[in-house]
């Protein structure tokens, strides 16, 4: 009878701490989202709301709200947080042209992303870098090669930019994590003068040209950020842009969460003396209230104390510092709630073939082969150049520390002989570094400053060294590492093969070995334009498009044309592509005439230019569909159809101000072919049906 009372004492208490241990009512995900999100509204003080719109929010312990850090990278694979795979640059990623392949690769990021967000929550770690909101994909155009931060992403075209930023963001929020769309808008360099500079742009580029990937973006997924940027915009911080604003919120409906780039409020403020500030606005409350008072809804820095005080002065109402937290809660509750399947550690989304040796090879691109390319297995090699067996160089920046890495060196070093002989081919891995181009660098000297490149041109050294190894009768294999596109005008004659590599990654040095040696034969194609040389650029601070890309430049000025690169096999179609206008579709076989190697599978990629003759103002082609082709055998010919897109045929409407679908019966020519080159291109006649 003794041991039943006590017995029945025991359950009772144990009752009485499950009733004082049951969660807050936002910790109930039987609740719906709305609700837990409100609860949370209701309860917190204003100090605690204004608290959640830096990035680094603190513990709220009365409401069971833990530490977060809104501040995450995985620009190429999850970066700054440790071990971690790591991919080629975006820009590389771009060269694929194969969107679906980079919502794979960012579908596994997210899963990597997630397993490491989980340990540092059981190691009680909350700060940057370990949580599940990411300021990724960078989405900017990079219309100038100079720029040093053309690296992060995908590219000079409108089109290709948007779907590898729209497949990103598939893949990255696939594991409820949040993607970031950056930098909101019209930001391409120069770096070392972004904190005051003021990008300067007609209405017509920047409808065409600098907004389409952003729009396309927000209105055909549920990316979770945007990111507004350090310059200015036709006079104003991007950070405090009414006119982006209105564009971000009224006409696209966006409703998630916008945060400024890293401590960018402070330019619109700050006199700084050493770094040139915008400087637009008297005080930090006056700043702060231009941005969190119209739509800016988190701030990457640590202003907290002028965000304080602009509410203090009515310059932020408490109906907006609701509206903000509302969102920012609605986006951290989603992230930090494990996803219904959440994937046991050491499980592998997709299989090998889309591992970061794969993606490296798909991506590097063959500008020039004269027959020297593939290489043979008893073949000697003589193996130069700074990068050849540089470990840092694969990685880019923004990256993770890989597990291992394979340099270009390592990978072809048994095929090594210093000792010269007739079988005499020598592999000059040349090119730049992330240390010379990139985000704001501390770097002057001949050909760089501030992580901007001022000459496009292979620094001369290396042109030198070239030319020295051809007039010893070497064939000259140039395998050329670098993050932009670099002028080989006055070199290109002395190499007997070039191979774009890029930054490629931790596997880059074994993607290389297999190019080379024709053990693959699926090579990237150009998603930038290479210019003949520096003088046939425009100024690099103009932001008119006039004479950039392949959208507006002379075709005289070009060495490489965009989507450009060469394969070990030749492909042609099988008669002239077919066109479907009232489905929107182009169709057609491609053939595969022979091959240079040993590969089994050989890649294409077929790809689509719209053309408008009654546009003179207008870009002379641009992009509207992609599709890589993949074939076994000369005999068989590879069927295709291409689905176009309406939102492509778009046209800038100069009295409405906006982009506006052709009126039914427009004529255009759509060009189907294998780059942007119209040597490279069958011209089919297009009558554009609304389909209203």
């Amino acid at each position: 009878m003794k041991k039943n009372v006590i017995l029945a004492i025991v359950m009772i208490a144990a009752l009485c701490r499950t009733a004082t241990a049951q969660p807050f009512p936002w910790q109930d995900n039987t609740k719906s989202l709305d609700d837990r999100v409100e609860w949370l509204v209701k309860n917190l003080t204003l100090d605690e709301k204004l608290s959640l719109m830096v990035h680094h929010n603190p513990a709220i312990p009365r409401v069971g709200l833990p530490e977060y850090s809104w501040w995450n990278e995985a620009l190429h694979g999850v970066g700054r947080a440790g071990e971690a795979t790591v991919y080629p640059m975006p820009i590389a990623l771009a060269a694929t042209f194969d969107p679906n392949l980079i919502g794979n690769v960012f579908g596994y990021i997210a899963y990597e992303a997630r397993h490491k967000y989980q340990a540092a929550q059981d190691t009680g770690y909350y700060g940057d870098y370990a949580g599940l909101t990411f300021f990724t994909p960078n989405i900017n155009i990079f219309r100038d090669p100079r720029w040093g931060r053309g690296m992060e992403t995908y590219g000079e075209d409108p089109y290709l930019t948007a779907m590898m930023g729209f497949e990103c963001v598939l893949g990255l929020q696939s594991d409820n994590t949040a993607a970031c769309l950056k930098h909101f808008a019209v930001h391409s360099g120069p770096e070392g003068i972004r904190h005051e500079f003021d990008s300067r742009v007609d209405e017509r580029d920047l409808r065409e040209t600098y907004l389409p990937a952003f729009e396309y973006i927000v209105k055909h997924s549920d990316v979770a950020q945007v990111m507004c940027g350090y310059n200015r915009l036709n006079g104003e911080p991007c950070c405090t842009n009414r006119r982006l604003f209105d564009i971000l919120r009224n006409e696209w409906a966006y409703d998630g969460i916008l945060v400024t780039d890293c401590w960018a409020l402070n330019d619109a403020y700050e006199t700084d003396t050493v770094i040139p500030r915008h400087r637009t606005h008297a005080t930090a409350a006056a700043a702060y209230g231009d941005a969190f008072g119209r739509e800016v809804d988190l701030e990457c820095g640590s202003g907290l104390p002028a965000l304080r005080e602009a509410v203090q002065q009515g310059l932020v109402p408490m109906s907006k510092v609701d509206e903000h937290v509302r969102r920012l809660l609605r986006t951290r509750l989603t992230v930090t709630t494990p996803p219904r399947q959440f994937r046991p550690e050491g499980c592998c989304p997709y299989g090998p073939s889309d591992g970061p040796t794969s993606v490296a090879a798909q991506s590097m691109v063959l500008l020039k082969n004269n027959g020297v390319l593939p290489l043979k297995e008893g073949e000697f090699l003589r193996l130069e150049g700074l990068n050849a067996y540089d470990s840092l160089m694969p990685l880019g920046n923004y990256n993770g520390t890989p597990k291992h890495t394979v340099t270009i060196g390592e990978a072809l070093g048994k095929y090594q002989a210093l000792s010269a002989g007739d079988g005499k081919t020598l592999v000059y891995c040349g090119g730049l570094n992330p240390q010379l181009e990139g985000e704001e660098l501390p770097v002057e000297k001949e050909g760089f400053y501030k992580g901007d490149r001022t000459l496009i041109e292979l620094p001369k050294e290396q042109m030198d060294e070239i030319k020295a190894f051809k007039a010893q009768g070497y064939r000259v294999v140039l395998v050329l590492c670098a993050g932009s596109a670099v002028s080989l005008e006055d070199v290109i004659d002395d190499c007997d093969a070039v191979l774009l590599a890029w930054y490629g990654g931790q596997d880059m040095g074994t993607a290389v070995k297999e190019l080379l040696f024709g053990e693959r034969d699926d090579f990237g194609r150009l998603p930038v334009t290479i210019y003949r040389s520096t003088d046939d650029l425009p100024p690099f601070d103009d932001y008119s498009m006039q004479g950039r890309t392949y959208r507006y430049a002379d075709r005289e000025r070009v060495e490489f044309p965009f989507g450009f690169g060469y394969s070990y096999s030749f492909h042609q179609f099988w008669g002239a592509p077919t066109v479907d206008e009232a489905n929107f579709t182009v169709s057609g076989l491609v053939s595969q005439c022979n091959t240079d190697c040993k590969a089994r599978k050989h890649r294409t990629v077929v790809q689509v230019y719209l053309k408008n003759e009654n546009d003179p103002d207008g870009p002379i082609k641009q992009l509207i569909a992609v599709m890589p082709i993949w074939t076994e055998s000369f005999d068989k010919k590879e069927p295709f159809e291409i689905e176009l897109d309406p939102f492509w045929f778009r046209q800038f409407n100069p009295i409405t101000g906006r982009m506006e679908e052709p009126r039914d019966g427009t004529e255009f020519t759509l060009q189907v072919g294998f780059s942007s080159d119209d040597r490279d291109l069958i011209d089919l006649p297009y009558i554009y049906h609304n389909r209203k």
